[in-house]
């Protein structure tokens, strides 16, 4: 009965999810709007799990959309989901298979992994600075609707071989924490934005195993998808005032130089 309920609610959770994801990018002029920012929202994850004896990182890649909705002056409520996200641990020892129930391979020189893909939705309260860096905090949730163990070997004739072990029945489907970090947009605040968020994990991710939370650092960058007209001759004013500051400077710096080139010229006579 939980597995059927399991699935009607991932796939109803999955439409609406597309259908806000089409949503968003059919309506991207009117929601970047000076109170609304969308975009798209990638990068890289390095994650581990509490309570095993590996502690080593597992890294893939993320994607998703965001939301920035500015509540007042530099305040935002930032949010959105992270659509394809892995998290995990690398390289699990004999003792962690043990612990897990996970099946043992006879084989020499390979490594197991444990994976499992999730729904991410962050829900921060952000804090922009005047210099265009920004501060974000607030807790995480997350739909975990697919785990597996990977074991990767060569085999004897130096092929790369991958076994997986799904074990998605022996995790708990929800997960929830809290997540920060920092960040810096570039452009005078009018171009991508680059950040690093720390999530810790509150619940458990495999039932009756306390202490197996997830633990996970995200490095990304954050495009803003449809941009007012407004916003882009704001960006292209920007952009020819430091064009303008450049020219001038190598200007400058090649007055400087034909100053110099002509005292030492008058020096030496």
């Amino acid at each position: 009965m939980k597995k059927y309920f399991f699935t009607i609610f991932l796939l109803f959770f999955v439409y609406n999810l597309q259908s806000q994801v089409l949503i968003a990018l059919l309506l991207g002029d009117k929601l970047n709007t000076g109170k609304i920012e969308f975009g798209l929202d990638g990068g890289l994850n390095y994650s581990s799990i509490g309570g095993l004896e590996t502690k080593k990182y597992d890294n893939s890649f993320f994607l998703g959309f965001y939301f920035d909705i500015k509540m007042k002056e530099n305040w935002f409520l930032n949010t959105g989901v992270l659509v394809k996200s892995t998290l995990g641990a690398d390289e699990l020892t004999i003792n962690d298979l043990n612990y897990l129930g996970a099946k043992i391979h006879d084989i020499e020189g390979g490594k197991y992994t444990q994976k499992m893909s999730a729904f991410l939705v962050p829900i921060k309260a952000k804090y922009k600075f005047k210099n265009h860096i920004h501060v974000e905090a607030g807790p995480q949730v997350g739909l975990v609707y697919r785990g597996w163990i990977e074991y990767n070997f060569d085999d004897e004739d130096g092929n790369s071989v991958q076994i997986k072990e799904d074990n998605r029945d022996n995790m708990n489907w929800f997960d929830m924490g809290v997540t920060g970090g920092v960040g810096y947009r570039f452009l005078r605040g009018l171009s991508w934005t680059i950040s690093a968020n720390y999530y810790y994990g509150f619940t458990n991710i495999y039932k009756d195993k306390s202490g197996t939370n997830n633990s996970s650092l995200f490095l990304s960058a954050k495009i803003p998808f449809g941009v007012s007209e407004a916003k882009k001759q704001e960006i292209k004013e920007v952009k020819l005032m430091l064009l303008e500051k450049k020219q001038a400077k190598k200007a400058t710096k090649k007055q400087e130089r034909k100053k110099a080139k002509e005292n030492k010229k008058n020096n030496s006579l």
